[in-house]
């Protein structure tokens, strides 16, 4: 699978979970020896590349991602993203996005990564020079924002200057895709895409008229989807796991479970497991290039490294499609 000259395998690592806590969007404490043996355990099943962001764990996952690779010698592609800075003496807080301080995000991403080149190096939100979660009139503004035509040029020189391999970006919706393509290619695209979360359905299909790959994440929707989870599971989760007060979590569980289970259904036929059925629907889509998928411990990667290998047939989606229609789960067209 392409990006630039990269052929890629079809799943890649998701470095998000290993950030660790202390910060607004930690999944819980993580042991980072077990992280980096997660890593270790991807790539020697053959997945060859690495997704994180410089806000996962506020620099921590990057840091242990670097950690992982300085262990090995056939390294893995290196992807990260940039556009959200925290403000280090309040990790609490919600991140800003800006694309004020690329520059300065990219020199400390390859160095906490301690490689020279990032591969891929994408913005991970549309600049609005507020915090993520700023819906206006609270005075959290920290600037006016970026246009996009500006730090999509500030991209497309990293790549020109060397500093990066391909640029990409993440969460932009199809008008922000083509103004963006009009400055420099977009050689890849990152939105969320899942059987609960069809929305990225118009940008995967602009993605796939321009050449451009899509790296989808979360397609098992942060764990809802890997047949493991239960309303007493979620009860369960650590008091700093963002999920438990998430509508997929919460309002929306019954349904979401509902899917989860016609992907049993469908993985005990092929004889996988549920999480890799639910990867190879997002792989099934015309125009998906790769997913990410996350992992805390090298038990943890045994069930999905081989989900680019499962061709699900026409039955196979259509159930799922039946499911989706019938519980009203997640959003989007139930099939392309």
């Amino acid at each position: 699978m392409n990006i630039a000259d990269m052929n890629i395998s079809k799943v890649g690592f998701g470095a998000w979970a290993i950030g660790g806590s202390g910060w607004r969007y930690t999944w819980g404490a993580t042991d980072d020896d077990a992280s980096v043996a997660a890593i270790h355990r991807a790539v020697e099943s053959g997945v060859d590349w690495i997704d994180t962001a410089a806000v996962y764990g506020l620099g921590h996952s990057e840091e242990v991602v670097g950690r992982a690779l300085a262990g090995l010698a056939d390294k893995p592609y290196v992807f990260t993203k940039a556009g959200l800075v925290w403000d280090p003496d309040n990790p609490s807080a919600a991140p800003y996005r800006t694309m004020k301080q690329v520059r300065r995000e990219v020199e400390d991403s390859l160095r906490r990564l301690g490689v020279e080149r990032i591969d891929l190096y994408q913005v991970h939100w549309p600049d609005t020079g507020a915090s993520l979660e700023w819906s206006g009139g609270d005075g959290n503004a920290a600037s006016a924002p970026t246009p996009l035509e500006e730090y999509w040029q500030v991209m497309a020189d990293l790549k020109r200057e060397g500093k990066v391999r391909a640029i990409g970006l993440s969460n932009h919706g199809p008008e922000l895709l083509e103004i963006a393509e009009g400055i420099a290619h977009v050689d890849a695209i990152q939105p969320g895409f899942s059987a609960l979360n069809r929305s990225a359905a118009p940008e995967i299909a602009w993605a796939r008229e321009h050449g451009t790959a899509v790296i989808a994440y979360s397609p098992m929707q942060s764990g809802l989807l890997t047949g493991a989870f239960s309303r007493e599971r979620v009860a369960a989760l650590p008091a700093d796991d963002w999920r438990r007060t998430h509508p997929d979590f919460t309002t929306g569980l019954d349904a979401n479970l509902a899917v989860a289970e016609a992907l049993r259904s469908m993985a005990d036929r092929h004889g996988v497991s549920t999480a890799a059925a639910a990867i190879a629907w997002a792989l099934a889509w015309p125009g998906v290039t790769g997913a990410i998928v996350g992992a805390r411990t090298p038990a943890q990667i045994d069930g999905w490294t081989g989900a680019g290998d499962l061709a699900l047939t026409p039955d196979d989606l259509a159930e799922v499609a039946e499911t989706l229609r019938r519980t009203g789960a997640g959003q989007g067209p139930v099939a392309p």
